[in-house]
């Protein structure tokens, strides 16, 4: 791949996208100036952290708002004009001045005056009436039930997607497959804006996290332990992605372009709009990617077949060596736009719509060369070549529609939201396969299979809250929950042998039909006793109603009679967190909940991919939910130059899910879910800053977690010899340690490294892996652009290497998903200046989730 295909590639796939959403930035853009000033009181002595709001007399869209540093000081771009000038500041009288900004320049020093009443050593007040938000200035914060993460200060990320932006996230790790984990459990519930979204779609993998742009995700809340208010699906915890959504005044947003190899071009623009009781907000983008994976495996049969059907010794494979090569490449296109409406100060109503799609094309070239025994002492040697030619279409969809009303003025909030969502994936794969047998073409030697598939998922979300504070320091919540989905699979696959008729594989194509039903309701309090405890209780209650029918075929075509699945059951789940103040900024967290882990669809029905025929998943009806207790004791410490956040956590799981395998006649390694006995599971999550200099940050997260797994299992109910008592105990670590550095005001260089131990699972011993990435960014044009450069796995060793060692077989595998790639961006901001919400501010207090529900409309 050379420059000019890499440029043609870009231009191609996005120019056309450049061109309208600049042509959207330059339509709202307005000539501004620099202006510059300062606040100080009435002793000439800077204030820090004032807000200073500039209202213009003419035209409310030109009004802005700005901040002030450390040192009482302050910068925005403002258009020339007549301004009311508003200055706040805790401790502060309010002081309003009329001035006319003509250009740039500085306007030199405003002073303000003292509350009456304000003393030193006072206790501070808030202010009323305006809330001013400056950027964070740490990327980690750790709040009472959740720790959120603020992808702005990630430049490696820059122009990337989700899936980069996950890898850099405490407490959560990504494979090279896409598959996310929190704390070595891939149990995660995914949620966007608080709900579960159709752009992360049940069975898309990496996909879907590539198709979510990192330059649209405002932050990332780790819920490791979610309280009774949110769904109590994913026992490993909660990822809430919370896409951008701004309130800053007039019109204002970004567009970031980026370009790399293997070949990776994007194109993304968030804009808003807010005037008057009306905001505005679309944020969009499309992007092309190649990818490369390989992979390696070497399967050495040990037993006789005969431990499975003692009528039969041979033949079986004894040796399979596998080779495989994966090429992709695809466009992904994407759509969140909306509105919010207040209708008083007392009713709002919001609307948003979000579409997404990707159309991807693969060719994966896989050799095997297998050893099979005909008796003890002969063998043949057979060479296979399997080629697959796949193109894989999705188009997903999401509407929200939601309502908040106050009641009174005592702070009383009811939330009524409704979501409906739609995910459809169409795919064809064509599948090549040549044979040899001791170097002779074999009878069905040439023989092509095409694959179909058809997928959709239909899913209604409708949801109630209510809150009621009581006196200064409590507050009750309430709630309903009603989910229903509707997913649908169609597989079909035929057959041609040697260019002859094509025939149907009856023993693989099947119809699917999967529904459940979740009702949820929950009450949860919280309250302080004193200054220093405060305390949150919750109960939540589940009602599930899942129905499966699956419908696949003898092999000459009649439907054969499997029994539909209908489970049925009501849990509760009580949660309790507590927290005890030390000092300032000094906290100890202790909490508890109660989660649950149900079985996806394709867990539950007998169905097998064709894809590759030496590894077979097939699922089990008789699978069961598993229910965990989850317990953390946490310490969080903030200070100007360091945090420091260690977690201690045990969890215990009722009727564990893991996945067994064995080898069957044809060699194929076959793979199935069973509920084994109990599992629990421990360990040390401990992440922390410090900045040992203005211009240096560093950020450490360590994770060391261990497991120990009791229980029985039967492959073949009806052999009572393949009845396996089980018992396994692991324990493992990962590392994470990213370092920032501000050489200039406008450079930033960040180095990000992990390492993650070796880890005997319950089937798998899989080794160590370790890696590097590099971000550089420098800050243009007086703040208004970015020029960002990343390369991801400097050294190329992201590479997954697992071991499988059992009385039946040992298994060697490697995989890697894609090598070593860079990446150059380029990002445009105007209309800059800091949020501003005319909404009285509410007093918050230890336990409020404020910030997170707002934007959430609450987390049910």
């Amino acid at each position: 791949m050379n420059q000019t295909e890499i440029v043609n590639i870009f231009t191609k796939k996005t120019l056309a996208l450049t061109f309208v959403l600049s042509a959207a930035a330059m339509a709202f853009a307005q000539e501004k100036a620099g202006v510059t000033g300062m606040i100080v009181n009435k002793n000439n002595q800077p204030v820090p952290y004032a807000s200073v709001t500039f209202s213009n007399k003419v035209n409310k869209t030109l009004s802005d708002a700005v901040l002030t540093d450390e040192k009482g000081q302050y910068s925005l771009e403002l258009a020339p004009g007549n301004y009311d000038i508003t200055v706040e500041a805790i401790d502060y009288k309010n002081s309003t001045i009329t001035k006319n900004i003509a250009g740039a320049g500085n306007i030199g020093a405003l002073s303000i005056e003292p509350e009456a009443t304000s003393t030193v050593g006072a206790k501070t007040q808030e202010i009323q009436g305006v809330v001013i938000t400056a950027a964070a200035t740490k990327a980690y914060k750790v709040e009472l039930d959740k720790k959120t993460y603020d992808p702005s200060q990630d430049i490696v990320s820059k122009g990337g997607n989700l899936q980069d932006v996950l890898t850099n996230v405490p407490s959560v790790s990504v494979d090279t497959d896409g598959t996310v984990s929190m704390r070595g459990n891939t149990n995660v519930r995914f949620l966007i804006n608080g709900k579960p979204s159709s752009l992360l779609g049940v069975d898309d993998g990496a996909n879907a996290l590539q198709s979510i742009p990192a330059d649209q995700i405002e932050r990332i809340e780790v819920i490791t332990n979610p309280s009774s208010k949110f769904e109590a699906s994913g026992t490993a915890g909660i990822l809430n992605i919370i896409l951008k959504k701004d309130k800053k005044l007039g019109f204002n947003g970004s567009v970031t372009g980026s370009i790399g190899y293997l070949p990776r071009t994007n194109l993304n623009a968030n804009l808003n709009w807010r005037k008057g009781n009306w905001t505005w907000f679309v944020n969009g983008g499309g992007g092309y990617q190649r990818n490369e994976s390989t992979s390696r495996n070497l399967t050495i049969r040990k037993d006789d077949i005969s431990a499975l059907d003692p009528t039969k010794a041979f033949p079986f494979t004894q040796y399979s060596n596998q080779d495989g090569k994966t090429k992709r490449e695809g466009d992904n296109y994407n759509l969140n736009a909306g509105f919010t409406h207040d209708f008083s100060d007392k009713t709002s109503i919001n609307f948003s719509g979000m579409i997404r799609s990707f159309d991807n094309d693969s060719k994966t070239l896989n050799t095997y060369n297998e050893i099979v025994y005909a008796n003890p002492t002969t063998y043949n040697n057979i060479l296979r070549e399997r080629n697959s030619f796949g193109n894989s279409k999705n188009f997903a969809t999401q509407f929200d529609l939601g309502l908040d009303q106050k009641i009174g003025d005592n702070g009383q909030l009811l939330a009524a939201s409704a979501s409906y969502q739609t995910n459809k994936t169409d795919g064809v794969n064509q599948i090549v396969q040549t044979s040899f047998k001791d170097g002779v073409l074999q009878s069905t030697g040439n023989s092509i299979n095409n694959v179909t598939t058809n997928s959709q998922t239909d899913t209604f979300i409708g949801k109630l809250d209510y809150e009621l504070p009581i006196g200064e320091q409590s507050k009750f919540e309430a709630g309903a929950r009603y989910d229903y989905n509707k997913n649908t699979y169609d597989y079909f696959v035929d057959q041609s042998n040697n260019g002859g008729t094509a025939f149907t594989r009856y023993d693989f194509t099947s119809n699917t039909v999967y529904s459940e039903n979740i009702l949820g309701i929950y009450a949860q309090f919280k309250s302080k006793i004193g200054e220093k405890f405060a305390y949150q209780v919750g109960l939540r209650s589940e009602t599930s109603k899942i129905d499966i029918n699956f419908q696949n075929y003898d092999e000459n075509g009649n439907p054969k009679y499997t029994p539909e699945v209908n489970k049925n059951y009501t849990k509760l789940f009580p949660s309790v967190f507590l927290s005890y103040d030390l000092a300032k900024n000094n906290q100890l967290l202790l909490n508890y909940s109660r989660r649950i882990n149900r079985p996806r669809a394709f867990s539950l029905i007998p169905f097998m991919s064709f894809d590759d025929d030496r590894n077979y998943f097939r699922g089990n009806p008789d699978l069961n939910p598993t229910y965990e207790d989850s317990f953390e004791f946490g310490y969080n410490l903030s200070k100007k130059k360091f945090t420091f956040n260690p977690t201690i956590y045990l969890k215990r799981s009722e009727d564990e899910q893991n996945r067994y395998q064995y080898v069957d006649e044809a060699g194929a390694v076959n793979t199935i879910p069973f509920n084994v006995g109990t599992e629990t599971n421990y360990g040390l999550d401990l992440n922390g800053t410090y900045d040992p200099f203005s211009w240096w940050k560093m950020m450490l997260s360590a994770d060391l977690y261990g497991y120990k797994n009791t229980g029985s299992y039967n492959l073949f109910p009806d052999n009572p010899k393949t009845l396996n008592d089980f018992s396994g105990t692991g324990f493992s670590y990962r590392l994470r340690f990213n370092n920032t550095f501000k050489p200039t005001k406008n450079l930033s260089v960040q180095l990000q490294s992990f390492y993650r131990a070796g880890e005997k699972t319950a089937m798998n011993n899989r080794k160590a892996m370790y890696g590097f990435d590099l971000g550089a960014s420098q800050t243009i044009w007086k703040g208004n652009a970015t020029i960002g450069f990343n390369i991801r796995d400097i050294f190329n060793t992201r590479k997954m290497r697992n071991y499988t060692n059992n009385a039946q077989f040992t298994r060697e595998m490697e995989m890697q998903w894609q090598p070593r790639q860079f990446a150059l961006s380029f990002t445009y901001r105007f209309k800059q200046g800091e949020k501003v919400d005319t909404k009285p501010k509410v007093k918050k207090d230890i336990n409020s989730n404020t910030n997170g529900d707002d934007d959430q409309q609450g987390p049910m």
